[in-house]
């Protein structure tokens, strides 16, 4: 079997073949029959965190799902706006991204399209400096960002109006980098407080830093991803939309029925976490359920999200029509063809048809 290619932060690049043997004995899909690499269309998937919001594309890869429908996938890791640019010139096939920034992005010209998404909810903590103890505390305080806009700075927004503290009460400290860059700027002192996902802001809850508010917790903040797609690309290749939800849900399904094979996924793409710590987050996902079994974006996410949305800095998302951009008929069509019951069982039949109620239209 052959393995999607990892790109690592650093720009190292390792062939996934190191879970051969659990793959084949956990039962992992086969390869097509008699295939060598040939007849695997090679495509580029960006991932923009290191953090459990990629496990089910770490687990698709590790897993062989990519290759079980077709496509031989090289996942690479980028972080806002790498993306975007990688779909919009060419150079990527599609980006696991943030609700948000798709909804802005896709607006702003109509070529992009989200196809589906695999999580709504997502495990960041607001992590402080010792001396803070309450949400509240955070005002008048040196907040760490990756950048003004990005996915984090926006729920940061979402979490602390909720306590009755703005964007203006705060000190933005753009520091550039993803969550290892803003845990290291709380830690080295530059800034009093940011938002991180775990296994990130566990080592700094072992160094005395305290988590004021947990993201999940509130039922009206979506942390919401999808799959999105260059429309050109979905024009060209029409069959794609439907190998990687497939692919994906797979790997969700597969989540939920195999820890340890999850753990060692993640731990192939991020392998200085610690075991414990992965197998703390493992079990955090799976008692709050949060993977998304039938994967539709959802019109209560939407709607949220806009809400929460920079309309001063992106005016268009007031009058634009997102139902030209978000597109959910490959679900319908797998909901319809029995997919999902014949994956997941006659359980799901009544969740699917919650959500398909639900789902944008």
């Amino acid at each position: 079997m052959r393995h999607a290619t990892r790109r690592f932060p650093g720009g190292r690049a390792l062939l996934g073949c190191g879970l051969a043997a659990a793959l084949a004995a956990c039962g992992a899909p086969d390869a097509p029959e008699g295939d060598t690499g040939a007849g695997l269309r090679p495509i580029v998937v960006n991932y923009p965190t290191l953090s459990g919001g990629s496990w089910h594309l770490f687990m698709a890869a590790e897993g062989g799902y990519y290759e079980k429908y077709g496509l031989d996938v090289d996942l690479r890791f980028g972080t806002h706006p790498t993306g975007i640019a990688m779909l919009t010139s060419g150079d990527g096939h599609m980006a696991d991204y943030s609700l948000e920034q798709a909804l802005i992005a896709s607006s702003r010209d109509g070529s992009l399209r989200m196809i589906g998404g695999a999580l709504n909810k997502g495990t960041f903590a607001l992590m402080a400096s010792p001396e803070l103890s309450r949400v509240e505390d955070v005002a008048g305080r040196r907040f760490a960002i990756s950048t003004i806009g990005d996915a984090p700075y926006n729920y940061s927004v979402a979490l602390l109006s909720r306590f009755g503290v703005t964007a203006r009460d705060v000190e933005w400290t753009p520091v550039g980098t993803g969550a290892a860059g803003r845990a290291a700027a709380l830690a080295g002192g530059r800034v009093d407080v940011t938002l991180l996902t775990a296994p990130t802001y566990f080592t700094l809850e072992d160094q005395g830093f305290v988590k004021l508010a947990d993201l999940a917790e509130f039922d009206d903040i979506y942390a919401s991803k999808v799959y999105l797609v260059a429309a050109s690309e979905i024009e060209a290749n029409p069959e794609l939309p439907e190998q990687l939800i497939r692919a994906h849900a797979e790997a969700v399904a597969r989540f939920y029925a195999d820890k340890d094979f999850a753990v060692d996924a993640y731990l192939a793409y991020d392998p200085e976490q610690s075991r414990a710590d992965i197998e703390r987050i493992y079990d955090n996902y799976y008692e709050s359920n949060l993977w998304e079994r039938v994967p539709y974006v959802m019109e209560s996410a939407v709607t949220a999200i806009l809400a929460q949305a920079d309309r001063d800095g992106n005016p268009q998302l007031e009058t634009f029509d997102f139902s030209t951009v978000i597109d959910n008929s490959t679900i319908d069509r797998l909901v319809e063809e029995g997919f999902f019951e014949e994956l997941f069982g006659p359980e799901i039949v009544e969740e699917q048809e919650r959500k398909a109620a639900e789902a944008f239209r």
